[in-house]
């Protein structure tokens, strides 16, 4: 089961957020919140796998408490879901260690399926989210982004920068495995490098360096 934590300041929003997981057969609501502290107390007295964490709450936001929480030992997965979609709230959600970012209108399918992901150590964005990270970071300081990406590769196998570059273009391990015939323990031990030789901590990022180096177009 997929211990959850739903994490907002409307009542009825996590109402409406514990009836669609609740649906799916591995997710387990644990418990709920209404503001950033908490969550972060709910997180040490629960154990959650997964958090859905909205961003602008009273008193401690969703930000400030991802990054509280990504700092644990063992940190949940954090999965941003809000309203609000300015490129902003998505970078500093992604520093915070976020590994994914939804908007509130996502279908009640995207929202189990990124459960699962973040369960998984992937990430899920919204497809219009996705758009605006690809466009800002392929458009922001371009040349000194790349050289400062290429630098980081140089410490990479060959294997490895192969699945950066599937990580790049949005693959699941499942995928990855199938397409470099490997197995998905294999896979998962390749990401764990990368974050390590990136200096990354989370997926997105990891495709992010992908986009930054060219390896995607």
């Amino acid at each position: 089961m997929i211990k959850t934590l739903l994490v907002d300041d409307e009542s009825l929003i996590r109402a409406g957020l514990r009836f669609i997981l609740e649906s799916a057969p591995d997710v387990e609501i644990v418990g709920e919140a209404a503001d950033g502290d908490e969550a972060v107390d709910a997180v040490h007295r629960l154990g959650p796998d997964v958090i859905l964490m909205d961003i602008r709450m009273p008193g401690t936001d969703g930000l400030a408490a991802t990054e509280a929480i990504r700092r644990l030992v063992r940190p949940p997965a954090v999965v941003i879901l809000t309203t609000f979609d300015s490129d902003e709230h998505v970078f500093t959600a992604l520093e915070a260690g976020a590994c994914g970012f939804l908007l509130k209108d996502t279908s009640p399918h995207d929202l189990i399926r990124a459960a699962r992901l973040a369960h998984g150590g992937e990430a899920m964005l919204s497809p219009q989210v996705t758009r605006r990270l690809i466009h800002r970071v392929t458009t922001d300081a371009p040349v000194r982004r790349r050289r400062d990406a290429l630098a980081r590769l140089e410490t990479l196998t060959g294997r490895e920068r192969e699945v950066l570059t599937e990580v790049g273009l949005g693959r699941s391990n499942a995928e990855i495995a199938a397409g470099l015939h490997m197995s998905e323990a294999t896979v998962k031990s390749h990401i764990s490098h990368l974050f390590d030789k990136l200096a990354v901590t989370n997926r997105v990022q990891v495709a992010i360096a992908a986009y930054r180096a060219g390896l995607v177009d």
